[in-house]
């Protein structure tokens, strides 16, 4: 099993391109699925969670092509409703295929979600919602078997909570749907902005009429694209992060700093000098790390996605910083880890108290899940001498080219076959 040897401590330099958004392109991939006519997708990230997708793809008829670094689907072929347990249980993105293969044939069978064991992530938000356009469907030995008798019709649903997973499950479904629907209560995440603008150019009828608010007019015609997806904005976070507790100086290029501002805020508080440009951010670490309260939420809030990795600066920060983790209730399993390398962090209940003036200690550690393994790297970066990560494939599933991406601007990662 691979494994990355980590040896600090460098500060990093240089200049990193973020790649493009994995959790934008799941949708827009599931998307893909409503139309018969070719897509081109630019941008898409070399990570295993977009493989999975497209092999998922792929058992479901689609042909997919690559052509330099273009991915190009062709669905004028695509005719199985079938989305089975051994491609869907490492990722809990699978589910989405539900929405275009119901919008689409009237009828699906999609295994339960996997993914990391960060929390349960129920996917009843989704069914109620689609049971709302006209779906019956039921649970069997861990599959949704779900059917539209008349077809998907339009309808007003309010989310019973933010939802992202819901959100652009109901978004793919309802562009298909007979008639007018409203979806509110929506997640608000840029990636929902990108599948919009993605299947608004393919020839849907999204609108934004509030805040959280969504109307789609249904169409039963799309046109053939070239789409570009948006760049990955956790991988962003990530490397800022890496910036700043190794007291680093790095150029974050090929991102929109608008799109996280709340990250920005949070780290020019802890103490780091940020400035921005156009498409890039500069970021300048400090030694004199502030202590901070950090909650999760739903975007535009400071992202869960990210919590692991600023709870490693906190561990830098000069007094203790409290965490509050509001979307998954099981999102500390890096703090036991974190703990081995020498840090002081409590957590109770979905809190973690997190001293601060802590000196890593290099370590060998088990990565649990995909933003659990990144928080390590980061804490071994700056821990002086060797710490091994095992079970990094839940790192591949979201991070392209982690290890050449750092040791360009100056850290010492080897991966380990």
């Amino acid at each position: 099993m691979q494994k990355l040897e980590v040896f600090g401590a460098n500060k990093l330099k240089g200049q990193i391109k973020i790649s493009g958004s994995k959790n934008a392109s799941l949708p827009i991939l599931a998307a893909t699925l409503l139309s018969s006519k070719k897509i081109t997708l630019k941008n898409l990230p070399k990570v295993r969670d977009i493989e999975t997708m497209l092999t998922l793809l792929k058992s479901l008829g689609s042909k997919v092509k690559f052509e330099k670094k273009k991915t190009i689907i062709d669905n004028s072929k695509q005719n199985k409703k079938f989305a089975s347990y051994n491609l869907v249980k490492t990722m809990r993105a699978g589910i989405l295929v539900l929405g275009p293969l119901l919008a689409k044939y009237g009828s699906a069978k999609v295994s339960l979600p996997g993914g990391c064991a960060i929390g349960t992530r129920p996917v009843d938000i989704h069914l109620k919602a689609l049971s709302k356009l006209g779906v019956k469907y039921r649970i069997d030995q861990g599959y949704v078997i779900a059917n539209a008798p008349k077809g998907l019709i339009g309808n007003k649903i309010r989310f019973s909570k933010v939802s992202v997973g819901a959100t652009e499950n109901l978004i793919i479904a309802a562009s298909f749907a007979k008639g007018t629907t409203i979806l509110s209560n929506c997640a608000i995440e840029p990636e929902i902005k990108d599948l919009v603008n993605f299947l608004n150019e393919m020839g849907c009828n999204i609108k934004w009429i509030s805040s959280r608010a969504i109307k789609i007019i249904g169409v039963t015609e799309l046109k053939e694209i070239s789409y570009s997806i948006m760049f990955d904005r956790i991988e962003a976070g990530t490397y800022l992060i890496a910036a700043a507790v190794t007291e680093g100086n790095l150029k974050i290029s090929n991102i929109i700093p608008e799109i996280i501002k709340t990250e920005i805020k949070v780290l020019k508080k802890l103490g780091s000098k940020i400035i921005i440009r156009k498409n890039e951010l500069e970021i300048v670490g400090t030694k004199k790390i502030k202590s901070m309260k950090i909650k999760t939420a739903p975007y535009p809030g400071f992202p869960t996605d990210l919590q692991a990795q600023i709870m490693v600066l906190l561990c830098k920060a000069n007094k203790m910083s409290i965490i509050q983790e509001e979307i998954f209730e099981n999102r500390f399993m890096h703090v036991a880890e974190l703990n081995r390398m020498g840090a002081k962090i409590l957590t109770q209940g979905n809190k973690a108290i997190v001293e601060g003036n802590i000196n890593f200690a290099p370590a060998e550690l088990m990565a649990t899940d995909l933003r659990a393994s990144v928080s390590l790297i980061l804490a071994a970066l700056t821990a002086k001498g060797k710490s091994v990560i095992n079970r990094i494939y839940h790192l591949d599933r979201g991070y392209e080219n982690i290890e050449k991406k750092l040791n360009k601007v100056g850290a010492k990662i080897k991966r380990v076959y």
